[in-house]
């Protein structure tokens, strides 16, 4: 395989998903659904649980039941000081760098979160564009549109763009478009039929080729994985 681009998701990918940051997402995320439906956060937990299935974000599922109030939903979830709960990983930036590939990120969150976690990983610098949730019109992973959009601005296709995520949800929609996606780390669901989003109203797809997903542990193996993908 030819490799030209490389597109990731942010969060849990880029850093583990042992990181505080994704409990206090998740936190705050179930904390918003308490409020809108008037129940306890426990049952907050169990209800996202049975619905998040049928759509690709918690936002849009909270969108479908009539939630209107976007902007106050991101700055409730991803607040300025978010980046506090995410360890420093000195790794890391040597490691992008050390790799000559043209890097994109593809994130279901707005790109003020991107932006303060890129910063606090200090490898902001290391990705061409941010294709966010908003640029992706609140349709994010694992609809079709969203990979599209992040190919359209790496000028990239499924034949030679990389994707990483840390959820079968999301590369399992990449895989389907036909292109070669990478599950990271252990924590990543199961397996989604994402025709069933939103009463099955996903785009069509009718990919070139069968695609394919590989397994890394984190995002240090990434070095070794390239090379395992270059000669498949």
């Amino acid at each position: 395989m030819l490799i030209r681009n490389l597109i990731f998701d942010l969060d849990n990918t880029l850093y583990s998903s042992t990181a505080t940051m994704d409990t206090g997402i998740t936190h705050r995320m179930l904390s918003c659904v308490a409020d809108f439906f008037h129940i306890t956060y426990d049952e907050a937990v169990m209800l996202r649980a049975q619905h998040l299935p049928e759509f690709s974000t918690t936002l849009e599922w909270l969108r479908h039941e009539g939630f209107t109030d976007t902007e106050y939903y991101f700055s409730r979830v991803h607040p300025e000081n978010e980046a506090d709960e995410l360890p420093p990983d000195p790794i890391l930036r040597p490691l992008l760098v050390s790799i000559a590939i043209p890097k994109l990120i593809l994130t279901n969150s707005p790109k003020e979160h991107a932006d303060r976690v890129l910063a606090k990983l200090n490898i902001a610098d290391l990705f061409t564009h941010i294709c966010d949730i908003r640029s992706c019109g609140l349709n994010g992973k694992p609809y079709a549109g969203a990979y599209q959009k992040a190919l359209a601005l790496c000028n990239g296709t499924v034949d030679d763009t990389i994707f990483f995520d840390d959820q079968y949800k999301y590369t399992d929609g990449y895989e389907a478009l036909g292109g070669t996606a990478v599950i990271v780390g252990t924590k990543n669901g199961s397996h989604q039929d994402s025709s069933l989003l939103s009463g099955g109203k996903t785009e069509p797809v009718q990919p070139p080729h069968a695609g394919r997903t590989l397994r890394m542990q984190s995002i240090h193996n990434l070095p070794d994985l390239l090379n395992h993908a270059a000669i498949l």
